[in-house]
């Protein structure tokens, strides 16, 4: 059974392809001072995800567009080629688009972004060459592909949303591009940065090289005063346990493409594998990382991942090392601000269900103040409310929304592992 979008598919997702061969040894390193309990918090499932026709396994977050949320589902929908959908914080679901796997896009594994009340997206796979689309959307549900990407020199598999920037729509490719990196499967190339107009006008501005500089953003980009940030899930310095892929890199990006590596991680004590984005809180980038950290053997990557900050001037600082056990582990997601303390989810860890992931935890909910004090809200217990939670969290105020991969309904005869949720989550 193959889930679209699913991390743990090593062997057909665009996750796997980039993954399959990324070190998960390590050596045992110091923990820094972190909480350990709970908080009182207030969760609230608003919407469990079934099929045929309804979308199922959310990879993405949500938008919040006057205070409607809108959101992508990676599978589900018609023939299992993913959905658009809203849903009130009443939880009032509605599927807008379902795509049909063809010229239109297939699998979208990011969200939306709202330009004038128009959304925008991408597919990871899908169009004319099955490389992916730009697309956008209405609020409606009438879908127009705004590109799609060949595969070759213009990039291949978006797995980031898009970003604007006076006008322009700028977005990153996991593959594609003229650099040297190959993995089974057919993929190629090493990624791209692009921008594209809303007409539908594609321009490459970097193509990653792989070794020192990155190679296969996962993540979308950050516009910080005209200058744009990112992560690479690879590339980088890192020796021992990238196998000679490197642990990702943090990178800068001007408009006009001039790309600049700000950090490349180096696994341990450090970060590895950035798969989400940065947000900028006084002037200093704060991220996650999959791996890195702490040693844990029932995490995905014998590692739990990390919450680290870095200058623009590239100087890096791990806040959080997590643990597994009743901390999280693996933080796809990225963070959120909110009046000063960051928000996020973990895949795992969190001890708080009987789940088929590394060591059976559920994934979490968390809080981290900048200085590093983390606090677990809530731990998934692999049920109902769902478990395995991808994608950041968006605040209206003051509540927090977020999606599951996993739980909710569930088929005994194929989907035991449930087909995603939409929770809320009063700190």
């Amino acid at each position: 059974m193959r889930f679209r979008g699913s991390w743990y598919a090593l062997g057909t997702s665009v996750a796997g392809a980039l993954l399959a061969a990324c070190g998960s040894q390590s050596q045992p390193v110091g923990v820094l001072p972190q909480s350990r309990a709970i908080a009182p918090a207030s969760y609230e499932q608003m919407y469990r995800f079934h099929p045929p026709w309804d979308g199922i396994h959310p990879h993405a977050g949500l938008l919040d567009v006057d205070g409607m949320l809108y959101g992508t589902t990676s599978a589900g929908g018609t023939s299992a080629h993913g959905t658009i959908y809203s849903i009130s914080t009443a939880g009032i679901h509605k599927v807008l688009y379902r795509f049909r796997g063809g010229s239109d896009g297939s699998d979208p594994q990011s969200g939306l972004l709202n330009v004038s009340g128009t959304l925008y997206g991408t597919t990871a796979y899908g169009g004319a060459s099955k490389d992916g689309t730009a697309f956008s959307v209405s609020t409606s549900g009438v879908e127009k592909v705004l590109y799609a990407f060949k595969g070759g020199s213009d990039g291949a598999h978006p797995i980031a949303g898009l970003i604007e920037v006076n006008g322009t729509l700028y977005g990153t490719t996991a593959w594609g591009g003229s650099g040297a990196c190959s993995a089974s499967g057919g993929y190629t190339g090493c990624g791209t940065v692009f921008s594209i107009t809303t007409s539908g006008e594609e321009t490459v501005l970097h193509t990653f090289a792989g070794g020192s500089d990155g190679a296969h953003p996962r993540a979308p980009l950050l516009d910080v005063k005209g200058l744009l940030y990112g992560t690479t899930a690879q590339g980088g310095s890192c020796g021992k346990y990238g196998n000679g892929r490197g642990c990702g890199t943090v990178y800068s990006i001007t408009t006009a493409g001039m790309e600049n590596v700000l950090y490349a991680f180096q696994f341990d004590p450090d970060g590895a594998y950035p798969q989400s984005g940065l947000i900028d809180v006084n002037g200093m980038l704060y991220g996650t990382t999959v791996a890195g950290g702490q040693d844990g053997s029932n995490c995905t990557y014998g590692t739990c991942g990390t919450v680290y900050r870095v200058g623009a001037n590239g100087e890096e600082k791990v806040l959080h090392r997590f643990a597994d056990g009743s901390d999280g582990a693996t933080p796809m997601a990225g963070l959120i601000d909110v009046n000063g303390v960051l928000y996020g989810t973990t895949a795992e860890g969190g001890a708080g269900g009987s789940c088929f992931l590394a060591g059976g935890n559920c994934g979490t909910v968390y809080s981290i103040t900048t200085a590093g004090a983390e606090t677990v809200l809530y731990r998934f217990a692999g049920g109902t409310d769902g478990f395995a939670p991808a994608a950041s969290l968006t605040n209206v105020n003051g509540t927090l929304y977020g999606t599951t991969y996993f739980g909710g309904d569930k088929d005994e005869c194929c989907h035991v592992y449930g087909f995603g949720t939409v929770f809320s989550l009063s700190p």
